[in-house]
Parts: C-alpha cells; sequence; structure tokens
C-alpha cells in the first residue's frame, strides 16, 4: 500500500515562525485562514497533533461551516475527522476541554507505554513505530487522509521521513522573529526539493494561501467531500 495521504497545515508568520518569540500559543490566522483550515479537516479522514501542542492549546480544531460539514455528511463520512494525538506516555489532564469536543480521539503512544492498553478518554491507541510502519497502522484503521497540525518537532519528523505529500501554509502579514520556527532545523537531514506549486490565492485580512506538493509523492486520490457536492 502507498500509505495514508498526508498534509502539513499551518498558518506561519512572513519570517516563517510559528509563535511570537517568548512562546505560547500562536494567534495566527483570520477568517480565510479558519475556512481553508476547516476545507482541510473536511478533506482528511485524521488529523494528527502534537501532545505538548494539545495540553499548550487544551482543544484541537473542528468543522463549524455548515457546507463543510453537509459535504461530509453526503459523502457518508462523520462530522469530524478522528484526532490523533502523538505522545511519549499518554498522560493527560482529563479536564482538558478536548475530551468534550465531539470527535473520536486515538493516541499514538511510543515504549512502553503502548502496552498499558488504551489511557481514558482515548478509543484507540496505536505502538508509535518508525514513521511508515506507523502511518500504516492508521491507513489500516481507515484513515487514507491525515492532516498534520503541528507542533513543529512533530511535522519536523514527518518531513524528515518523507511521508508529507503536502504543504498548505498560510503566510499572515506578520513578522514575529524568536527560535519557533516550523520546521526544527536540529530535526531535519535532507528532505526532497522542487516542491510543486499546486495552489496560490488571496483569502483576506492581507493573508496568502499557498499549497505545494512533494515531487516524490503519488497522485492524490479522489476527494470524497468533493464528489459528494
Amino acid at each position: 500500500m502507498l500509505g495514508p495521504e498526508v498534509r502539513l497545515v499551518l498558518a506561519v508568520s512572513l519570517d516563517g515562525r510559528l509563535a511570537p518569540a517568548h512562546g505560547g500559543p500562536a494567534q495566527l490566522g483570520g477568517r480565510g485562514d479558519r475556512r481553508a483550515l476547516e476545507e482541510a479537516l473536511c478533506w482528511a479522514d485524521g488529523c494528527l497533533i502534537g501532545g505538548r501542542t494539545l495540553r499548550l492549546h487544551r482543544t484541537t480544531c473542528l468543522i463549524r461551516d455548515a457546507d463543510l460539514l453537509g459535504q461530509r455528511q453526503r459523502a457518508g463520512l462523520p462530522p469530524q475527522p478522528m484526532a490523533v494525538v502523538v505522545s511519549r506516555h499518554g498522560h493527560f489532564d482529563p479536564a482538558l476541554p478536548f475530551f468534550s469536543q465531539p470527535l473520536r480521539r486515538g493516541l499514538l503512544l511510543s515504549g512502553a507505554a503502548a502496552a498499558a492498553g488504551t489511557p481514558p478518554g482515548f478509543g484507540l491507541h496505536w505502538p508509535l513505530e518508525a514513521w511508515p510502519q506507523t502511518l500504516g497502522q492508521l491507513q489500516a484503521a481507515g484513515l487514507q487522509r491525515l492532516v498534520l497540525l503541528g507542533g513543529a518537532h512533530l511535522a519536523g519528523q514527518l518531513l524528515a521521513a518523507g511521508v508529507v505529500q503536502e504543504l498548505q501554509l498560510t503566510l499572515c502579514p506578520q513578522v514575529l522573529a524568536g527560535p519557533h520556527s516550523w520546521v526544527p532545523e536540529r530535526a531535519m537531514p535532507p528532505v526532497p526539493t522542487g516542491w510543486q506549486l499546486l495552489e496560490h490565492r488571496a483569502i483576506g485580512d492581507g493573508e496568502l494561501l499557498l499549497r505545494y506538493g512533494s515531487p516524490t509523492a503519488p497522485p492524490s486520490r479522489p476527494d470524497p467531500c468533493e464528489s459528494a457536492c
């Protein structure tokens, strides 16, 4: 099998930063970016989230626009893609609003934690192995299209493993400076060059949506949401 399609979706500053120099949750992206994010979620069967990112933001993103929810319903898909959290130990505050959000929750666990059973709050869990094998497990569970929401460490891991087929970046009209780049340098061996521009459009508030395809990616599968329109 080719493995699931993986699309990295991020809003970044003009200087390629995810967060202010002092850290904390980023406040990037306006209404157009939110719509682009929800369109990506509509396309997806699941979204990958780093454990640290979840603890920082306390929730994950949901599809809210009625037309996108309708597209998923007509395609026979759940209203929301599954949230798949990547964690070393799986310990999360049960009071996180994430556990009250109306979606399915899965967990990728590394090491001995994977043998201890599914932690409370999650419906499924898988062992975290090398990324091609891990993604194969998710594909076998029916997750054919994955949106990667970050953080930067997780994004760097998957880029380094060569399993990201598409980049969807919202370029926001801010300069943040500081160390919080969306690609951590220490995690990056050589990666494919020559990414192919798939789409570029203004989305309001001075923001620009950019989509690039990997030069090594196989052809995309049909989008079930588009076929249901």
